[in-house]
């Protein structure tokens, strides 16, 4: 599943098209598309792991799930979930979810959720979080209210470096240990958005999917671990469970 910086970076590829009126629309969605017909982008946004096209009274929200993908100016053989043609290109998406979102698109987004926002609000964070005390942090970091845009890879990798345990309790984590750990969210997301766009991502991966502890020199524990059950890695030496 694409995490946050990798929408970041859809979002920029496709600004060519912003202001582009939709000259033709097609796609196996089970949504209106025809809507989309003659309509005029006004924005491209994110918000986490949600890719926006904003047009006047609607904007198409757009989640790739875990094997989606996107083309622009390119088709595959298979039938897009949707296909947006304009005058300059065209932009093509595979194996997705798309809704319609009615109205303005900040009636239905908390901006300072996104850890890569401009309106992004770590004292918030850290209030959502002192709200679920008894939640692994390995959930609370997953959780798209609190840290939007924020997946399983930043998760591990943000645990990793503040060494804390990925089964820790929320409300048992000191306050100055879970500053640092909100902060670290925001500023790995930005690292990871400039590794993605010079295809450099996974050689700067610390405990993703890595075998060996390069603190400790011991093994990694690998295990699917809270509610949510998503693959964990880490140091059983070094990351403190609190």
């Amino acid at each position: 599943m694409p995490e946050g910086p990798s929408i970041v970076i859809l979002k920029e590829t496709v600004q060519q098209f912003t202001g582009q009126k939709v000259i033709a629309v097609s796609g196996n969605s089970p949504i209106d598309i025809n809507r989309l017909q003659n309509q005029k982008v006004i924005a491209f946004k994110s918000w986490g792991k949600n890719f926006l096209i904003c047009f006047e009274n609607f904007t198409i929200r757009i989640h790739l799930l875990l094997f989606g993908s996107y083309l622009i100016n390119e088709t595959k053989e298979t039938s897009p979930r949707l296909s947006l043609s304009f005058t300059n290109g065209e932009l093509n998406f595979y194996g997705c979810s798309i809704k319609f979102l009615e109205g303005n698109v900040n009636q239905h987004y908390d901006w300072s959720a996104d850890v890569m926002n401009d309106s992004w609000d770590p004292k918030l964070a850290k209030k959502k979080l002192k709200a679920i005390p008894q939640q692994m942090i390995c959930d609370a970091l997953l959780d798209q209210d609190i840290f939007s845009g924020v997946g399983n890879i930043i998760k591990n990798e943000v645990l990793y470096k503040i060494q804390v345990h990925p089964e820790s309790r929320t409300g048992k984590i000191p306050s100055a240990v879970l500053n640092k750990i909100i902060n670290e969210c925001s500023r790995y997301s930005f690292d990871f958005l400039e590794w993605k766009k010079n295809n450099e991502l996974k050689k700067h991966w610390l405990a993703h999917t890595k075998k060996i502890c390069l603190r400790c020199n011991l093994p990694l524990t690998k295990k699917h671990t809270g509610i949510k059950k998503r693959r964990s890695f880490f140091c059983t030496n070094c990351q403190k469970l609190y």
